[in-house]
């Protein structure tokens, strides 16, 4: 069903919470799996740009490693850091996810409710609207991915949206 699987990672424990399913479903289907990871910065003077966060070196490290051990497992796996100025990195997501023809995109939710979503600029809600392709979001909390991998039926399908 996938052959291309993209799981856009920002580091944190939130993201990594859809590792272990974007590695399951890689394995089920015998896809190639992106680690995808968008350092985000800002201008701050007319020739130079900020990071967001301090230890992106520290996120690329843990990023490399990852990648290293989804190879060594035999998931066929291509790790992809993309620095972007400016705000949402989203876009550069779903770019990414366009010229990768990627089937599926992961994240990892914050579990911010839609209005702080909106107010924190929530990247997974920006994303939901620019993919082309699917997304799926997990949520947080401790979901554990089956020992026997994702079955047909345990990923919920979306609810038709309103007037459709």
């Amino acid at each position: 069903m996938f052959k291309t699987i993209l799981w856009a990672t920002d580091g944190t424990p939130n993201a990594d919470r859809a590792l272990p399913y974007a590695k399951a479903l890689a394995q089920q289907n015998a896809a190639s799996l992106i680690v995808a990871h968008v350092i985000e910065k800002y201008a701050s003077h007319k020739d130079s740009a900020l990071a967001v966060h301090a230890d992106e070196e520290q996120v690329e490290a843990k990023l490399k490693k990852v990648a290293a051990q989804l190879s060594d497992e035999g998931v066929t796996t291509e790790l992809k850091i993309i620095t972007h100025v400016g705000p949402q990195p989203a876009h550069q997501i779903a770019d990414l996810a366009r010229k990768a023809e990627a089937d599926l995109i992961l994240v990892g939710s914050r579990g911010h409710g839609a209005v702080v979503g909106l107010m924190l600029g929530s990247v997974t809600q920006r994303l939901l609207h620019v993919s082309p392709c699917p997304v799926l979001v997990i949520p947080p909390g401790e979901q554990q991915v089956p020992e026997s991998g994702i079955a047909r039926g345990q990923v919920r399908e979306p609810a038709p949206a309103a007037g459709r």
